[in-house]
């Protein structure tokens, strides 16, 4: 299925916004995203804060799966290790968040190459069940130094602007700040710190996707055969995807630690966590980067939605709201691949086609 008009040019191909519409989108896309803080709730910028974690996280299993066709089920791992770095940077020697931030994407990208390197010869069922088993490991190795991260009962996330030893808890995040009227709370500093973040992996995914190593992945994904007969390394073009996937995949899990404050071990960083995230890029479209971003938006916004309606509902009022939640997301997802395999984005198709061809119809 065709998702844009044929381009003869380079020049046009490499456009990010081609059109009027892709540029008002992205207009109404910033307005919107700048003034949600400023209307939404505790509650609800809290949930904001959430699915922008969520965009980078989703954003980076699909350029692992979505690009290079590698199913992982060790999402959580990656997440982990960013969380637990930034953990240990903060309690351990004081690091300010923009100086932790890149070294958690690191150990993460260091660990998933490591992997990728062993998986180089799996694929579909034999590289989830390996990919599992990174989960159980890190979970393994992480509670088998209590010292470092202080085992079961968790650890506290400090967020610093700058180095502990030189200002002090006075330059944490979490204080609040009076700006005459407007006052900025963590959540709110969160918020606008995490945008940016938000967007550039945003930015950076779709480059992947248009540059000469995305191309590759996606050849790979299609079919390796045919791809190494034309001279794409398929080894180069795997580890590359689980390079940039674990890296953005420790860049949300950092954040994510950050937004908690407080983490443990088991749950989150789970199977249940690596599912989730599947279930994000299954639900937004599996292969494009909008797909990322609509199915984490989609799935953290419906969360809470789901378990306030979650009692009034027959046969699963019984559960927990969590369990409600899970209950409901899973039908809409079951929904979505019944209906439109192609997710959110195949539903976005048919509704800019519909009106693209207006009045009539094909």
């Amino acid at each position: 299925m065709p998702t844009r008009p044929l381009v003869i040019r380079y020049e046009d191909d490499l456009q990010l916004f081609p059109g009027l519409w892709h540029k008002a989108g992205a207009v109404l896309t910033l307005a919107v995203a700048l003034g949600y803080p400023w209307l939404a709730s505790e509650r609800w910028l809290t949930v904001g804060n959430l699915g922008l974690v969520a965009i980078v996280g989703a954003a980076a299993l699909m350029v692992l799966t979505g690009f290079a066709g590698q199913v992982s089920l060790g999402h959580a791992a990656f997440l982990a290790l960013g969380a637990y770095t930034v953990a240990v940077l903060g309690n351990k020697w004081g690091w300010p968040f923009w100086l932790a931030l890149p070294l958690a994407g690191a150990v993460s990208a260091c660990v998933g190459v490591v992997i990728g390197a062993f998986a180089l010869r799996l694929r579909g069922l034999y590289l989830a069940i390996v990919t599992l088993g990174l989960v159980f490991l890190t979970q393994h190795v992480l509670l088998a130094y209590p010292e470092v991260t202080n085992g079961l009962s968790g650890t506290s996330v400090p967020m610093y602007w700058w180095f502990r030893g030189d200002v002090g808890s006075a330059a944490s995040v979490g204080d609040t700040w009076q700006l005459g009227p407007v006052v900025l709370g963590f959540e709110r500093k969160l918020y606008f710190l995490f945008l940016p973040l938000a967007a550039g992996t945003v930015w950076l995914t779709k480059n992947v996707q248009r540059s000469n190593s995305g191309r590759a992945m996606m050849a790979v994904r299609d079919q390796d055969l045919a791809a190494e007969v034309l001279g794409v390394s398929t080894t180069q073009a795997r580890l590359q995807a689980f390079g940039v996937s674990s890296f953005l995949a420790g860049i949300a899990g950092a954040m994510f630690a950050f937004q908690q404050q407080y983490i443990t071990v088991e749950p989150p960083f789970d199977l249940n966590l690596s599912i989730q995230f599947i279930a994000m890029i299954v639900l937004g479209g599996v292969g494009s980067v909008f797909g990322a971003v609509s199915g984490a938006l989609a799935f953290t916004f419906l969360s809470p939605l789901a378990e306030s309606v979650g009692h009034a509902l027959p046969l699963i009022q019984q559960l927990t709201s969590a369990q409600q939640a899970t209950v409901l997301l899973s039908v809409v997802v079951v929904l979505v691949l019944v209906l439109e395999p192609m997710g959110l984005f195949g539903v976005w198709l048919r509704i800019r086609r519909y009106f693209q061809a207006w009045p009539f119809r094909y």
